[in-house]
Order: structure tokens, then C-alpha cells, then sequence
């Protein structure tokens, strides 16, 4: 049996982890490995119907009320699916995780890092991705990207203040040069093309390909 890898896309809104995400699950599965592709808030049943309480719900939650309410999606997620897939030797990839949390309550929203990874260890056993690809983008080209996703339909999260997205995008730099070990940080300028290559060449040792 093949060993289980983890790895996650990270960044900011608009930078293309989604498309990146799954576009690197179909090269892996082309290698002939055993893949999940996966996403967070999401990945069950009950993680998708915190998901839309989180994106799409009309009131307005508190600070330690959302990372609550996103540590649980994780939980459920982890035991459920990731934590399984990862036992059965899969590869699994998705879209956001733990540092995404770390990035937009703890940058965003000022929770202490160690709070969020508090709930994390309670909640998902302090799981950690092998690999977390943080994808970085110019703010003009992110505007222009989710402008062109969303139009005037941004969710909740996507729809708060530049400021707050910027804090964020600085958040996840810390992380990146704190844990330089554990991410890897991708220019997500141009083509979707263009920025796989650029992934597949990082991931190129934990592939077993190249030199």
C-alpha cells in the first residue's frame, strides 16, 4: 500500500486555489496515484451545512464564533474523510485547511494563533498537512479575478473590506516564513497552466520526480 500525503492550497480570495487544487489532484492520479480531492468548510454532509451557515447566512457571527464554527466543519471533516483517506494510502488534496483558519480569525479577526491551534488539537488531533502550497497574488490582480468570479455575489468572507483581506494576505506571509519546513509559497501570475508547472516542480521531490 502506497503512503498517505497531505496537501493543502492556501490564499487569499481570487488567487485560484480551487482550480490549482484540482488541476494537481488530476496530474497525481495520472501518476497512478490514489487521490482525494477535497475542500474546507466542507468535505461531509455536515461540514457543507456549516459551510453555508458561514458563506451564506445573514447574520453576523463573532470572531471566536466563526473559528468555533469552522473548527467543527474540520473536525467532522477529519475523522469522516481525511483522516481515513490518508489511513488507506491516499493522496489527499484540499482546498484550505487549518492555516486558512490561522490566517483569516487569528490576521483577520485578531484570534491568537494558539487559541485556533487549541481548538484544532481538541478537534482534529492537531493534524497538519505534509505540504501547504500558499498561493500569492498582486491585490490589483485579485480584485480583478474575483471580480470577475463573483460580479456582486461575493459571499460573507469574500465581501469584507480590502483592509481585512490584507491582513490576511500578511498573515499567511508570517506563516509561510515561520514554517518555511511545511509551506511552499507559489506566484499565482498568469495562465492556470503556467502556475501547475510551477507546483508540480516544487512537489517535484515528494513526487519522486526529477533530480
Amino acid at each position: 500500500m502506497t503512503e498517505g500525503r497531505f496537501i493543502t492550497f492556501e490564499g487569499g480570495e481570487g488567487v485560484g486555489k480551487s482550480t490549482q487544487a484540482k488541476m494537481l489532484a488530476d496530474a497525481l492520479a495520472a501518476r497512478g496515484l490514489p487521490v482525494l480531492e477535497t475542500r474546507e468548510p466542507g468535505g461531509t454532509s455536515g461540514a457543507e451545512e456549516i459551510r453555508a451557515l458561514l458563506l451564506h447566512s445573514q447574520g453576523e457571527w463573532s470572531a471566536r464564533a466563526e473559528a468555533l464554527l469552522f473548527a467543527a466543519a474540520r473536525a467532522d471533516h477529519v475523522e469522516k474523510v481525511i483522516a481515513p483517506a490518508l489511513d488507506a494510502g491516499k493522496w489527499v488534496v484540499c482546498d484550505r485547511f487549518i492555516d486558512s483558519s490561522r490566517a483569516y480569525q487569528g490576521g483577520g479577526d485578531t484570534l491568537f494563533d494558539d487559541a485556533i491551534m487549541a481548538i484544532h488539537q481538541i478537534g482534529s488531533w492537531g493534524l497538519l498537512p505534509d505540504v501547504t502550497i500558499l498561493l500569492t497574488a498582486n491585490p490589483a490582480e485579485m480584485r480583478h479575478r474575483l471580480a470577475a468570479r463573483d460580479g456582486d455575489g461575493a459571499d460573507r468572507i469574500g465581501g469584507r473590506p480590502l483592509a481585512y483581506h490584507e491582513s490576511v494576505a500578511a498573515r499567511f506571509r508570517t506563516l509561510a516564513a515561520s514554517e518555511s519546513e511545511r509551506f511552499t509559497v507559489i506566484d499565482a501570475a498568469g495562465s492556470p497552466e503556467d502556475v501547475h508547472q510551477r507546483i508540480l516542480q516544487s512537489l517535484a521531490p515528494l513526487i519522486g520526480e526529477g533530480g
